[in-house]
């Protein structure tokens, strides 16, 4: 027991230090594009940390096996490096014993992935798709910042408000501008206003920016054709609200209604079941992959390891995106699964077969 408590300790501290590590690298690439998209205007920028949260989940359960395999193959190979796998060997450890020892942290993550793949994921990628829904519907003068020139997302317009008072949502020292389509050309249209405030037509529902005390300019610069009208009071009706629909992308629907699907849905099934199932095998195989001699170094069997892992991750998102696209049997997808199983067993049991000959040949020769 004290063993097993010392293997699991080492897999998985370096399992969690690779797993931050890869976790950070993906999150700062999406931190960076989600900023670029609030730069611009189209989310808001507190929303950011929201849409990092719900993806990650779905970052994790694909990060998680590789942590795992990585965190097996540096463990086992400080061990092998430094003489301590020797130790455990000489009193009585077992390649058979080492890799149930290794199943134990295996099953946790592997729990831990299931977990993720078949309920966290689908759901932080529903609320992010509704999140994305509602953001749609925010009309552009909602998220208007007072003392800033702004662009908005959709069309060509940019806003001005001098002040803005957020509690009854009237604003003062408004300036738009933007092009429109007048008179079958495009032309430049300015507006100025003292106020502005938001009014929602009780009966249709529609809503309206009212503004106040202004003027309306029209025409491109450069060219007589230009023509300017004063107001007391005009509207501007804002675009309408869509409702808040279901997401039905496969990625974001629940596991329990794929089930009687399509082949789409089948293989977006079986594709959650997968991830478990690759935590498993992969621990298998870092079992015996790990195997280093002390005058190769501690990274001599990663690489090769890693390309191992690469094809493997490979195979099931080919295999997965050939079913969902031309309906082939979801079997296929446990065919690679058995495929790099068979290819675990090979390898421990090749790796077992070897030091029983040569302990043979030890003691003949000692005989």
């Amino acid at each position: 027991m004290i063993i097993f408590r010392y293997l699991a300790k080492e897999v998985l501290i370096s399992m969690a230090a690779v797993t931050l590590v890869l976790l950070l690298i993906i999150m700062s690439g999406r931190f960076i594009s989600y900023l670029s998209i609030a730069a611009a205007g189209e989310i808001p920028m507190e929303a950011v940390f929201y849409y990092l949260l719900f993806r990650m989940p779905g970052f994790l359960e694909l990060i998680l096996p590789l942590g795992l395999f990585l965190g097996i193959l540096l463990a086992y190979g400080r061990l092998y490096l430094e003489s301590e796998m020797v130790v455990l060997q000489a009193t009585g450890m077992s390649q058979r014993r080492l890799t149930m020892y290794t199943l134990g942290p295996a099953v946790v993550t592997a729990l831990l992935v299931g977990l993720m793949s078949l309920y966290l994921s689908p759901v932080g990628a529903n609320q992010t798709e509704i999140m994305l829904q509602k953001q749609r519907n925010v009309g552009e003068f909602d998220v208007i910042t007072e003392g800033r020139f702004q662009t908005m997302p959709r069309g060509n317009r940019v806003t001005y408000i001098e002040n803005l008072d957020k509690t009854s949502g009237t604003m003062s020292g408004v300036f738009i501008s933007e092009k429109v389509k007048l008179d079958g050309r495009e032309q430049a249209v300015m507006v100025v206003a003292e106020k502005g405030r938001s009014y929602t037509n009780p009966d249709t529902g529609i809503r309206y920016l009212v503004l106040d005390n202004g003027y309306r300019y029209e025409g491109n610069p450069g060219e007589a054709d230009y023509r300017q009208i004063a107001f007391e009071e005009y509207g501007i009706r804002l675009p309408d609200q869509q409702p808040i629909q279901q997401v039905n992308e496969l990625y974001s629907l629940p596991s329990l209604k794929l089930i009687d699907g399509n082949a789409a849905e089948k293989a977006q099934l079986h594709w959650r079941l997968s991830l478990p199932m690759l935590t498993l095998i992969v621990a298998l195989l870092a079992v015996p992959l790990s195997r280093t001699n002390p005058r190769q170094g501690r990274y001599a069997k990663l690489i090769p390891s890693i390309l191992l892992y690469m094809v493997y991750l490979m195979l099931l998102t080919n295999v997965r995106k050939y079913i969902e696209r031309d309906g082939g049997e979801v079997i296929l997808l446990w065919l690679v699964h058995l495929l790099f199983f068979g290819l675990a067993m090979g390898l421990l049991n090749v790796d077992g077969r070897w030091k029983k000959l040569l302990s043979r040949r030890r003691v003949d020769h000692a005989a």
